[in-house]
């Protein structure tokens, strides 16, 4: 196997994390309007690389649902771990009253994980989306659940609410899983994908990995592998950073060159679509990621709302 040189871990970032700000009206604008309704995304909560252009050019945004607290502890997540106390039933509906305000394109819905609920949190996620096409029917949406404890009841209530896209996360190479992920399992997250394309088959299901935490290129590659053998359609990969000390340290920092090589590999490989590089997270350009039937419906809507106007 290919070895990964260990990074110090007082070593600068390479010059290629660096990010380049890209505040134009549309960003800015999009800002003062959340602040002015008090509204709160992961894109600006997780401080996500990507925002300025998000939120600028392309109208996706992220919203974190079912609380902020987490029942797990994963050791490459800043999210505040505990006991929830808290479910909002009306959260679906202050979510599609934001996805209207912001006039988003494409609306990414994700969670914290909720062991401590019986349907894993599956009920408010269908209610998010169904509310977000009542309100604004022509947004397409992403969904990023956990894996809901395993249970098929739960992934079936979701996915009984179509969503255009269901993502669910690796993480993580198959070796470095125990390590990296609590509580969760490599082969649970592959069934949770492959159970999701039984029920929905023309829904895209997608999964991401984040790397630099000690993997070697073939386990790479064996990731590709096996959410091909699940039926996955579209892979992002990224840079794992390390959130603060407390968390696990880079192991190495891919060059973009390497993703480059990735991402080739991936669309050898079957995947109908593959975003790779340093800073991509899970919901990178995940507004080009929808099927044809969605874009279909948003490319009617856009052109219904020009007539109205």
């Amino acid at each position: 196997m290919t070895s990964c040189k260990p990074t110090s871990e007082r070593e600068r970032k390479p010059e290629w994390l660096k990010i380049k700000l890209n505040t134009n009206e549309e960003y800015t604008g999009l800002k003062k309007l959340m602040r002015e309704n008090n509204l709160h995304t992961v894109c600006e909560e997780a401080r996500c690389p990507n925002i300025h252009e998000c939120w600028g050019t392309r109208r996706t945004a992220t919203f974190m649902i079912l609380g902020a607290v987490c029942t797990r502890a994963c050791r490459f997540c800043a999210v505040k771990t505990g006991l929830p106390t808290e479910l909002d039933l009306a959260e679906p509906e202050r979510v599609a009253d934001s996805v209207v305000i912001m006039n988003l394109k494409h609306a990414v819905v994700t969670a914290v994980a909720r062991d401590d609920l019986k349907d894993g949190g599956s009920q408010v996620f269908a209610e998010t989306v169904r509310a977000i096409r009542r309100k604004n029917p022509f947004t397409t949406v992403e969904v990023l659940p956990s894996d809901m404890g395993g249970v098929e009841e739960n992934l079936r209530t979701l996915m009984d609410a179509k969503p255009d896209i269901l993502n669910h996360n690796i993480e993580t190479v198959r070796r470095l899983t125990p390590r990296v992920r609590a509580r969760a399992t490599y082969d649970r997250s592959l069934e949770f994908l492959r159970r999701a394309k039984e029920m929905q088959p023309e829904i895209p299901t997608k999964s991401s990995l984040m790397l630099g935490l000690g993997e070697t290129w073939e386990e790479i590659i064996e990731v590709m592998d096996d959410l091909r053998a699940n039926h996955v359609d579209i892979m992002t990969i990224g840079q794992y950073l390390q959130p603060t000390k407390k968390h696990l340290k880079v192991q190495k920092y891919y060059t973009p060159h390497e993703f480059g090589k990735l991402r080739k590999i991936a669309m050898e490989k079957g995947f109908s679509h593959c975003e790779a590089g340093p800073l991509v997270r899970s919901s990178y350009h995940a507004d080009e990621q929808v099927n044809a039937a969605a874009k279909q419906r948003q490319a009617a809507g856009e052109e219904e709302l020009a007539v109205q106007k």
